[in-house]
């Protein structure tokens, strides 16, 4: 995916870090996709076991059919749905500054951005076995901008970046104070 066409990055501007949440996180979702699959096919099984005579007649067929198309689409979208905002929910931080693209459904984006040198406040935090574990949880970033908090969902390595964006905001602190107004 190219970003050119989402932000205009300045000549001077490097990528540091592009963030999406770690794919640790979207494994519940893919379990949860497996189960209701299962359920679905198990369902049919049960039902031709216990009401043979749903699949004998046409009208019983034919509505079996059209039940479990629903159902298997309707999976399916709800599992696209999650999967455009895992995967389009991204957080680009340069020397210069953070944007935050939030994908809010499937028709609907926030593109949001801070400069570096307004950084009030940077937290990270990481909550539970998994989080720890598998070393991902969330940055929070302070500012006294219109957007008071940024905040990074279940990125890899929270407390790295969080330095990472301390010292950023420092030198572009140190850059802007020696640039004239």
């Amino acid at each position: 995916m190219r970003y050119n066409n989402i932000i205009k990055q300045k000549q001077y501007e490097k990528i540091i870090y592009l963030l999406r949440r770690d794919t640790v996180t979207f494994v519940p979702r893919v379990v949860l996709l497996l189960v209701l699959a299962g359920v679905g096919y198990g369902l049919y099984f049960l039902l031709k076991i216990l009401f043979p005579t749903l699949f004998i007649n046409n009208n019983g067929f034919a509505i079996m059919i059209l039940l479990g198309g629903v159902y298997a689409l309707s999976i399916w979208l709800f599992f696209y749905t999650a999967f455009v905002n895992y995967f389009l929910d991204i957080w680009i931080v340069t020397n210069d500054r953070i944007i935050d693209i939030r994908q809010q459904g499937l028709f609907a984006r926030t593109v949001a951005e801070l400069d570096l040198f307004r950084v009030q406040d940077v937290t990270s935090e990481a909550n539970g076995l998994f989080a720890t574990m598998f070393d991902f949880g969330n940055v929070y970033i302070q500012t006294a901008g219109e957007k008071e908090r940024f905040t990074f969902f279940n990125v890899p390595e929270p407390h790295k970046i969080r330095e990472a964006i301390i010292q950023l905001a420092d030198e572009d602190r140190k850059f802007h104070g020696s640039q004239p107004n």
